[in-house]
């Protein structure tokens, strides 16, 4: 599942391509919403809500999208209804089009039009948004303590906790605390945790405007992002490869059905 940094740039190029422009072309490809038509309303904005997707239209309108595992938005240079979109047709859900640019949803599995009003319907069991305008660190931590006895990386993927982790930057995070996923919430050092809301932003920005995230520093200076392959992630995605940082082998095992990584010699507490 595309982590919030991910949901944060899509929404940055659908708001770039369709924001202050007339939908002339609307096409809703899900039952409940098929014949549903926006073609003639102005696009207000488009905003990302930890991993949703939020296409604001006049008239109170909302054009509410969740990429989930599979779930992709492109964006078309040109417009029109003779305009080839790019294949396979089938999986197209969405496509929103103004006289510029023509945007298409892919795979959606979440696509529902809601009242803006009502958009907490939807999103208002999320936590604080990590790359939002209400992001809150003391609310987070406070939502992490709530369930002390909880694995961390399993409340760290929780959205109701903070919005916008997913399962590499629960990895990097959990290897940047120096503690393993498995560590209970009400066992990590007090430093640490209070640590932790922002460790976890500072990586989300870092990255939110990238197209191949990275958590470690370049290996040298000026050495091109995409030099890196390998060597951009701590942990994730690198067993059994040595660490980084101590040469350790790193381990892979799963959590709550999502693979995990972690050093066995950087981070301290319990593994599988």
């Amino acid at each position: 599942m595309p982590e919030g940094d991910t949901v944060w740039l899509t929404a940055k190029h659908l708001h770039d391509a369709l924001a202050g422009r007339v939908l002339l072309r609307s096409d809703l490809r899900v039952p409940r919403f098929a014949t549903s038509d926006l073609t003639g309303r102005t696009v207000l904005e488009v905003v990302a809500r930890g991993k949703h997707l939020m296409t604001r239209l006049e008239g109170d309108l909302t054009l509410h999208s969740h990429l989930r595992m599979d779930g992709s938005w492109k964006v078309l240079p040109g417009a029109g209804p003779r305009l080839r979109l790019p294949g396979p047709h089938h999986q197209i859900r969405a496509v929103l089009g103004t006289a510029e640019n023509t945007a298409v949803g892919y795979r959606l599995p979440v696509l529902e039009l809601l009242r803006t009003a009502e958009e907490e319907k939807a999103v208002g069991h999320l936590g604080p948004d990590l790359l939002g305008p209400d992001w809150d660190p003391d609310v987070a931590l406070a939502n992490l303590a709530r369930e002390p006895d909880r694995p961390l990386g399993e409340a760290l993927l929780d959205q109701r906790n903070l919005a916008g982790i997913g399962n590499v930057y629960k990895c990097e995070l959990c290897f940047l605390l120096g503690v393993t996923p498995w560590l209970p919430y009400a066992m990590l050092p007090a430093d640490r945790a209070a640590a932790l809301p922002e460790t976890a932003r500072r990586l989300l920005v870092a990255n939110r405007n990238r197209h191949q995230r990275r958590t470690t520093p370049p290996s040298r200076p000026g050495l091109p992002e995409g030099r890196q392959t390998g060597q951009n992630l701590y942990v994730y995605g690198r067993a059994p490869r040595p660490c980084l940082r101590c040469g350790t082998p790193v381990r892979l095992a799963d959590q709550d059905d999502r693979p995990t990584y972690w050093c066995p010699h950087c981070q301290s507490g319990p593994t599988p």
